[in-house]
């Protein structure tokens, strides 16, 4: 049977991505390195602060990884959890991995801990370009019922590779933080199929915000991540440069639309209504048929 992504915890990502028996994990939940804000409050906290990371192999191939619980307020960063992430990168700059994998469940920064948590992200995302520079890739993968949002989502922009399932969710924004500041006429954040057609899977492979279109099977994120080992992306200022272009071709292009299905009719797709029922090697192969859409969008 396919084991979802979706549905795993932290640590069971970690065990079904990596080859069997060979995952370490750094900084256990039995070393208790907890928030040191979320007890003043009177939250809760978690032992490992929301995020696993450790190293193993893949395919035969040392990696690093972090995995991100859902569960744990919901993914999101703070001073322990993001620190925990920047360790990773560091350690990767003298180790050397075949890659660092992120397998990313977040809504972004924590509230009880905001400055904190902002400050973190900054600092992984500094890592994050460092380990880049090397040559060492690192991979995004999304599947988890949270997305990846907030400041979480610009870290995976910073990233060589995103690998997605049509369950995850990529954006800056979520759904009811566009509804509280611009109002619901802006982003119905109940309308469960707009926010899935505007920030899911589908919609960002379409556009190339995603790289890789997986379905909620972990064997199948695993398959993705083996094959992107290796294949870092050149990091340059020509290439940053080439990027904001994108950026503005896409505004010129897209601006006026009001729905992705909008995007995807400009982009060359004959019937948009069908792209919510196809599976994910059916969208790969509507993206290879579409003639008109732009070959970099992101």
């Amino acid at each position: 049977m396919n084991r979802s992504f979706a549905e795993s915890t932290a640590r069971e990502r970690v065990t079904h991505l990596l080859d069997a028996d060979t995952f370490h994990e750094f900084l256990g939940p039995a070393e208790r390195v907890v928030s040191p804000h979320l007890a003043l409050l009177g939250v809760p906290s978690a032992f490992d602060d929301g995020v696993v990371i450790g190293g193993g192999l893949l395919a035969g191939q040392a990696v690093l990884l972090a995995a991100q619980e859902g569960e744990f307020m919901g993914g999101g960063v703070g001073e322990v959890h993001g620190a925990k992430l920047v360790g990773l990168f560091q350690r990767a700059l003298v180790h050397k991995p075949a890659a660092v994998i992120v397998l990313a469940e977040s809504g972004g920064v924590r509230l009880h801990e905001a400055n904190a948590g902002l400050i973190a992200v900054s600092e992984v995302m500094r890592a994050l370009l460092a380990v880049r520079a090397v040559g060492i890739p690192v991979m995004m993968l999304i599947g988890g019922a949270n997305g990846c949002f907030g400041g979480m989502g610009l870290i995976a922009r910073c990233a060589d590779w995103v690998v997605m399932s049509d369950i995850g969710r990529l954006a800056m924004s979520g759904p009811e933080v566009i509804e509280s500041s611009n109002g619901v006429e802006e982003f119905d954040s109940r309308d469960r199929a707009l926010v899935w057609r505007t920030t899911g899977g589908k919609h960002r492979y379409l556009t190339d915000d995603c790289d890789v279109l997986v379905e909620d099977d972990m064997a199948q994120f695993r398959s993705a991540a083996i094959g992107l080992l290796g294949q870092p992306k050149p990091l340059s200022l020509a290439g940053l440069e080439v990027e904001h272009a994108l950026l503005s071709d896409r505004l010129q292009r897209y601006g006026d639309c009001r729905d992705a299905m909008d995007i995807w009719q400009r982009a060359g797709v004959a019937e948009p209504l069908r792209v919510a029922d196809m599976e994910a090697d059916a969208i790969v192969r509507l993206k290879n048929m579409m003639e008109h859409l732009p070959k970099e969008l992101a």
